[in-house]
């Protein structure tokens, strides 16, 4: 019955050797010549003027979640799409097709409505 799993520990394996080996071939092939100008930070060309541990505005980590949000509603709309003509010549899915995706924008513009009420699109 093991052997029945041998191509799953070969597949780990190798993605194992497809992430690991570029890393040890770098460490060890590559010059390692530190000095203090490679070493230090910089933010596009030039010094750093703020901590990189700065926290940021939560209003930031609610529109990346927002974006991802809305960003999966194409992965729900692109299938429904490619469909849309198979479901318009049946009959029977006719009108169910129509009013599922209705009920699905609905409720992602209900959702949209009340986040923006809430004020989280506003930035001071």
């Amino acid at each position: 019955m093991l052997e029945n799993y041998f191509p799953v520990l070969v597949f780990i394996l190798v993605g194992l050797a497809f992430g690991v080996a570029p890393i040890v071939m770098g460490r060890l092939i590559a010059p390692h010549r530190p000095d203090s100008e490679k070493l230090s930070p910089y933010e596009c060309g030039f010094e750093p003027f703020e901590d990189a541990r700065m926290k940021f505005d939560v209003r930031y980590y609610l529109l990346a979640i927002l974006f991802i949000i809305f960003d999966l509603e194409i992965a729900f709309l692109l299938p429904w799409a490619t469909i849309l003509q198979e479901i318009a010549g049946t009959e029977s899915l006719r009108l169910f097709g129509f009013f599922e995706m209705l009920v699905f924008l609905g409720i992602l513009v209900i959702g949209y409505i009340w986040v923006w009420k809430k004020g989280a699109l506003n930035w001071e």
